[in-house]
């Protein structure tokens, strides 16, 4: 896989991306969701969340626009849409437990106008103690789909989603916005830098190896969590807009975004280049042993990929020379669509941990 590297400085802009289509949810996905319980009959849909009377701009503390628009109901309309909104929030929950939900109201709905998904944000405060919680709905997009469930099954996140018949429902992802911890917590004394650095040549990996793209700063957050030792550091992914989309090959590595040159140079001052190839391996034989753990469902979820058209000829063709010439594998020539990309990005991982467990058995046979 590529290394860190700090120069030449990665050059993929920040406005370098265009609109991306939605693509429909395929009748072989979506018998997936529903075998996974990832699909239910909601009392909302998308087009009623658009019928708001007014908006107002949406400004965080510092005054700054947030591009978010807090959209408000009409009475009458409000009373249903709060009651059902909890509603949802208690399936994404406790599995539909709402005897809790009396407790429960919906603060504010915000609406996006920027980015592909248009969400509405969602949040859910108790009454009893004031605490706060947010969740997404968005525009159903299978490439997102197939983010959200790869994510699930390949990294060490688990992700609460679901769909329904025109919407996904997303729970909100937990952390610092990668743009802002650049700012604010980059120099933080507290920090472990070498952890930071090892947890940074990770995420790049496996954003890589399952083709998930545009991980450019504020697309991802940064979990910390204090522990008896030291800090522990996490970074996870907040947008699946762009799985398996774009033909550029350095669009799913984050080192090649000038949103996180920063990160890239702080990982080249911490790491060497051995010890970034060592962190690289580490991360693709826990990506094979959870696909071994859950090896049916990636199956059928990659069975599903295949099937589907989630990116145009154009770019397929452009990503999987891309691969081709960086894996010097010809296999990538033969994939007619990005599921194939995916599963022979896989497949590769597979070959390499089994070829070094054969290697290592047959030096302690040799030693024996």
């Amino acid at each position: 896989m590529l290394e860190m590297q700090a120069d030449p400085i990665p050059v993929l802009d920040a406005f370098a991306t265009k609109k991306k289509p939605m693509y429909p949810v395929g009748p072989g996905l979506r018998d997936y969701l529903r075998q996974y319980s990832r699909e239910f009959e909601l009392p909302v849909s998308y087009s009623r969340l658009l019928e708001w009377a007014e908006s107002m701009p949406l400004y965080d503390a510092d005054g700054e626009d947030t591009l978010w628009q807090t959209v408000i109901y009409r009475p009458e309309v409000w009373r249903r849409l709060n009651k059902h909104l909890t509603a949802i929030y208690a399936l994404l929950k406790t599995e539909g437990d709402t005897s809790f939900v009396d407790h429960l109201y919906v603060d504010r709905v915000d609406y996006c106008t920027f980015g592909n998904s248009n969400p509405f944000r969602i949040r859910v405060v108790n009454s009893y103690n004031e605490n706060q919680d947010y969740y997404y709905i968005k525009k159903s997009d299978a490439s997102r789909i197939y983010g959200l469930e790869l994510e699930h099954l390949l990294s060490p996140n688990r992700m609460h989603y679901f769909i329904a018949e025109d919407i996904l429902v997303e729970e909100h992802v937990v952390g610092i916005p990668g743009d802002v911890f650049i700012e604010t917590w980059l120099d933080d004394p507290h920090l472990n830098n070498i952890r930071l650095a090892k947890e940074l040549v990770k995420f790049n990996e496996r954003c890589f190896l399952r083709l998930l793209g545009d991980m450019r700063a504020y697309n991802f957050v940064v979990e910390v969590t204090p522990d008896f030792e030291d800090v522990q550091v996490k970074i996870r992914p907040m947008d699946f807009d762009q799985q398996s989309y774009s033909g550029r090959l350095k669009f799913y590595l984050p080192q090649f975004f000038k949103d996180n040159n920063k990160l890239v140079e702080f990982c080249v001052q911490q790491l060497n280049p051995q010890t970034a190839r060592q962190y690289q391996k580490e991360e693709q034989s826990v990506i094979f042993r959870r696909i071994q753990l859950a090896e049916t469902r990636v199956k059928r979820l990659l069975q599903c990929m295949c099937e589907d058209q989630i990116s145009s000829d154009e770019k397929i063709d452009e990503l999987r020379r891309g691969l081709a010439k960086h894996h010097k594998d010809k296999r990538f020539l033969r994939c007619t669509r990005m599921g194939h990309l995916v599963q022979t990005s896989l497949d590769l991982i597979e070959e390499r941990v089994l070829r070094y467990r054969k290697q290592v058995e047959t030096q302690f046979e040799d030693d024996i």
